[in-house]
């Protein structure tokens, strides 16, 4: 097939997807080239899938039906196939039929649609895949109906089209039933569509983070690099199901320990999962392989892809082709791997050093080898365990939002935290963010304001500070550093999440409950006076205290504040005792720990997940066991203790870059079937002789209990320092406020004045010989009729050259009026004296005009108008634009200077709810202004809200809008006035976050 021969060939339509079962398929237009896979797949579909597409016995396709099946116009005629490994699996075809029911051209809006699906390809969703892409071609076409003719028997068939969302007709004709599908998207229609991408999604994620098998290509006979550290924590982190090496040289059958072969066709079983670590001009090799051998999924730890300049971007998006091709999801390349702590599981496909992480309710995804090792560390360190943990490198393929997916529905994690250094498509990240946030918290950490090399996404025009602003409008914690993200996450993985902002301090020094309370206040929460116990203070002083905090009706959180004593060992561990004590007692709101040079008390207090806490009773903890900290610690206290430590004790990996480049020994391997011990190394033991962690013996009390807490027993976060612990629980108080915010869900409200029909007419019009990429700005009157078509009326300006043509303008609109200036760089600002208001004489306009051309220049330069006026009020701007990325946002802010230059702008995304409009002219800071500060008349925001209403639902209705901005906007005591708009108009893209699921390509 190629596309260049044939002009006409929309490439727009073609898509990867991922179906039912986690695995993918590719989408496209079927060609005349296709006349041989077309019979192929025919010949492997069953009689009774024939009977059920053609009603009678069609045992074989004739060369007229191949013609017919292969040729078509892309408008009228149009057939889509879904491929794996470049054969078709499914196809889906419609004619444009007229109200006879025979073939017709446009304006005919109805055609009819068959599908044939191969029947080992049944059940897998690949029916309703195509059904959402062959739907929105036909829109694209001016299609809006489908008819369908359905056999009765044909059960399936019928369950895709009454599932699919769609306003539907049914009926039974001539022994079968006949179907009409309105394809308009309706509300129904996109919840059905996006409940099968999360669970498609998530399920492909899950074959890679619970595969039952997996080979290591690329193990060196040597057993040193990449490939060979792979191998070895797979085999160290006691993962449960058959593990195989493979290596094109091995000489012997077994490689560490683990069974060894040539290819990994030699493998007499299925593999799940392939981790790749060998030289990026031999994985496509390697590739081919998994696809021919039917495994699932890839881990790519080979470097040399998008990192490394154009060279590699291009060997990368042919990777991605080539692994999407087989069916296959790809982590990488460039990857630091993938664990799972499940106990059925315990995977760690990752280049991340012993000791492995402790199960626990956090998952964690980061797009960087160093930051995943730094983030590893800290957490334990701080004694937090891992649901399961995904670092993707360069996320050509599995990325963020598909992780989301897995988090989302995944009973063992209860907070996603996220290190991104891009967002690949930001609107669907909030969309997924948001559905995520209210059943547990998402904390995102950004890494650069730029993208990376290596990360080819969509180029956003928002400042950073709107994109944040979106993220937290969509329930995200936004922080700015990993060790808030570490930070933030040890409160809520730990402690409940807090009812308020009223915050309770206690402890042993004054001071630092003072540097406490100041923190409070920057983080805009309410504290309570600090409560000193003074430095005599004992450990059970501390208990009282803190039940009595937890138990007063006025305080929502608390955090106590701890300076060493003389003897602080022998206190410490009594400390911790008390104050989880006092939190069990009052389970129901946070608390959190200040200590300085205080060591021994936060290990105390992590210790709650140490390896023996199942095994003992909370009143029974020894004072001197091993901790998670103590272990961690030992670990780090060696000279390669550091932030990316770990990386250097796997042979030729380093901090993540490079990671599989020429460390290894080959590209082929047959893995041989070992069935893994089962009996991993506690997650906090450390290590008795290099490269032989203890392995407690199975069904002991430490084996597989390392990351289950004490019964009652709850471990508090400590911090080092008193800002950190409080913008950790302010971070967890907002995530609260935004939880019980969403309980009063908003609504998109319908104006029965607006004439959608009539915008999209107009629209067609305007765009009537523009070129697929050209943005037009329309002039005045086309600017105001749109616009009025939803409701939004401007204030009329005429035209000025002159200062007789002034004055007759103003005889035309009435005194009193507005001299202005709209050239481009005096537009709106008044500050350049480019403005004169409320001349309600003739002398008074002619004096204003000469002034203005004195001053400013002449007229032709000026392109001075007059405009009446208008009551005075709050000049404000609105704005909406499309992000490339982001998609449509809404932004509002007051007119002038001061407000542009300390960026008080606040945004939404589109479309916007009532509740949206109603917080967004609240959320800046400049809002006192229209609700009556210091004595002045409050203004009519419920006009505003509205406002914002209609130019939301005018850009949501129109993709072709690209860019509107009404300024100024005078709301007054009564009403507002639209003085002056731009609009900016051009096609639409084919497709967006609205359309039919597809896999985002780079």
């Amino acid at each position: 097939m190629t596309t260049e021969s044939d002009p006409s060939y929309p490439d727009h339509w073609e898509a990867d997807v991922v179906l039912r079962d986690g695995g993918t398929a590719r989408i496209r237009p079927i060609t005349t080239d296709d006349a041989g896979r077309l019979v192929s797949f025919y010949e492997q579909v069953s009689d009774e899938s024939k009977y059920y597409r053609f009603f009678a016995p069609y045992p074989r396709l004739s060369d007229r039906d191949v013609h017919r099946f292969t040729h078509h116009d892309y408008v009228d005629r149009v057939g889509l196939a879904a491929t794996i490994g470049g054969e078709f699996i499914a196809t889906v075809r419609y004619d444009r039929i007229g109200a006879d029911g025979r073939s017709a051209t446009g304006p005919s809006d109805e055609a009819e649609v068959a599908f044939l699906v191969q029947d080992a390809h049944q059940g897998r969703g690949v029916a309703s895949a195509l059904l959402e892409h062959i739907g929105a071609v036909a829109r694209e076409r001016g299609i809006r109906r489908f008819a369908a003719e359905v056999l009765p028997a044909n059960s399936k068939m019928i369950k895709v089209f009454t599932d699919a969302g769609y306003q539907q007709k049914r009926s039974f004709e001539d022994g079968s039933v006949h179907l009409t599908l309105d394809l308009e998207p309706t509300a129904e229609s996109l919840a059905v569509q996006r409940a099968r991408e999360q669970r498609a999604e998530a399920r492909s994620v899950q074959r890679l983070l619970s595969p039952g098998s997996v080979a290591v290509i690329g193990v060196s006979r040597s057993l040193a690099g990449v490939g060979a550290a792979a191998l070895r924590n797979l085999r160290d982190s006691g993962f449960h199901g058959h593990l195989y090496a493979v290596n094109e040289a091995v000489t012997r059958d077994l490689l560490d320990g683990v069974r060894a072969y040539p290819t990994l066709g030699a493998v007499g079983a299925p593999v799940d999962l392939a981790v790749i670590a060998v030289p990026a001009d031999r994985v496509p090799d390697a590739v081919a392989a998994c696809g021919e051998h039917g495994v699932q999924g890839l881990v790519v730890l080979s470097a040399g892809y998008g990192e490394s300049g154009i060279e590699g971007m291009a060997r990368q998006r042919e990777l991605v082709r080539q692994v999407r091709s087989y069916g296959m999801r790809l982590i990488g390349p460039n990857a630091f791997g993938v664990i799972n702590t499940a106990p059925e599981v315990e995977l760690n496909a990752s280049l991340a050093p012993a000791p492995a992480p402790a199960r626990g309710r956090v998952g964690l995804f980061t797009q960087s080898g160093a930051i995943g090792i730094a983030l590893l560390s800290g957490l334990l360190r701080r004694g937090e365990g891992l649901s399961s943990f995904v670092s993707a490198g360069n996320r050509a393929d599995v990325s963020g939002n598909d992780i989301l997916q897995y988090w989302y529905d995944d009973e063992a994690t209860d907070v996603a935290l996220l290190y991104l250094e891009t967002l690949g498509n930001p609107r669907k990240f909030t969309r997924l963010a948001r559905r995520t946030a209210a059943v547990k918290p998402v904390v995102v950490a950004r890494g650069g304001r730029h993208t990376p090399a290596g990360h080819v996404v969509p180029g956003t025009r928002l400042p950073e500070a709107t994109v944040s602003e979106l993220l937290r409008q969509a329930g995200v914690i936004r922080v700015d550093t990993v060790t808030e993200l570490v930070d933030v996450g040890l409160l809520l993985a730990s402690q409940p999440v807090p009812a308020g902002p009223r915050v309770a301090i206690l402890g042993n020094s004054e001071s630092l409950g003072v540097l406490t309370y100041d923190a409070c206040l920057t983080e805009g929460l309410r504290p309570l006076p600090p409560l000193d116990l003074t430095t005599a203070a004992s450990p059970e002083d501390f208990r009282t205290a803190v039940c009595a905090a937890l138990a007063s009706p006025d305080t929502d959180a608390v955090v106590v504040t701890a300076i060493p004593w003389v003897s602080e060992h022998a206190l410490a561990d009594d400390l911790a005792e008390a104050l989880r004590a006092a939190a069990a007692a009052h389970p129901g709101k946070p608390v959190a720990v200040v200590h300085v040079e205080l060591g021994a008390l936060a290990e105390a207090l992590s210790a709650a997940t140490a390896p023996t806490a199942a095994a003992e009773p909370a009143d029974a903890l020894p004072a001197t066991r091993p901790t998670a900290a103590t272990a961690l610690a030992a670990l780090a206290s060696g000279p390669d203790a550091g932030s990316g430590a770990g990386a250097d004790a796997v042979p030729g990996a380093g901090p993540h870059a490079g990671a599989g480049a020429g460390a290894v020994g080959g590209s082929g391997g047959g893995p041989g079937a070992v069935r893994a011990s089962g009996t991993g190394a506690p997650p906090f033991s450390v290590p008795v002789a290099a490269g032989a962690p203890f392995r407690p013996e199975p069904g002991s009390d430490a084996a597989g209990s390392a990351a289950v807490p004490a019964p009652g027993v709850a471990r508090i976060p400590s911090y080092p320092a008193a800002e950190r612990a409080v913008k950790a629980v302010a971070e967890a108080v907002r995530y609260g406020q935004w939880r019980r915010g969403i309980a009063e869900v908003g609504q998109v409200p319908e104006f029965e004045d607006i004439d959608e029909s009539g915008a999209a007419g107009q629209l067609s019009r305007l765009l009537a010989g523009v070129g697929e990429e050209q943005v037009v700005t329309l002039d005045d009157p086309a600017a105001r009729e749109l616009l009025a078509r939803y409701g939004i009326r401007v204030l009329s300006t005429l035209p000025a050259p002159s200062p007789d043509a002034a004055v007759r303008a103003a005889q035309v609109l009435g005194y009193p009026v507005a001299l202005k200036t709209t050239a481009p760089h005096l537009r709106h600002r008044a500050d350049l004296g480019g403005v004169r208001l409320d001349l309600t004489t003739e002398a008074e306009l002619r004096r204003s005009y000469e002034e203005l051309t004195h001053a400013l220049g002449k007229p032709q330069e000026l392109l001075p108008v007059v405009q009446s006026m208008v009551p005075r009020g709050v000049d404000t701007v609105i704005r909406s634009v499309i992000d490339p990325a982001a998609g449509a946002v809404l932004s509002f802010g007051l007119s002038g200077v001061a407000s542009e230059l300390l960026g008080d702008t606040a945004h939404r995304l589109v479309p916007a709810t009532d509740k949206d409009a109603a917080s967004l002219i609240r959320s800046i800071r400049t809002a006192p202004l229209l609700f009556g500060w210091r004595g002045s008349d409050p203004v009519d925001t419920p006009a505003l809200e509205e406002l914002l209403l209609r130019l939301s639902r005018l850009v949501d209705d129109h993709p072709e809008v690209v860019g509107v901005a009404l300024e100024p906007v005078v709301v007054a005591t009564e009403g507002l006035s639209v003085l002056s708009a731009t609009v900016r108009v051009a096609h639409p893209p084919a497709r967006g976050d609205l359309g039919p699921r597809t896999l985002p390509s780079y």
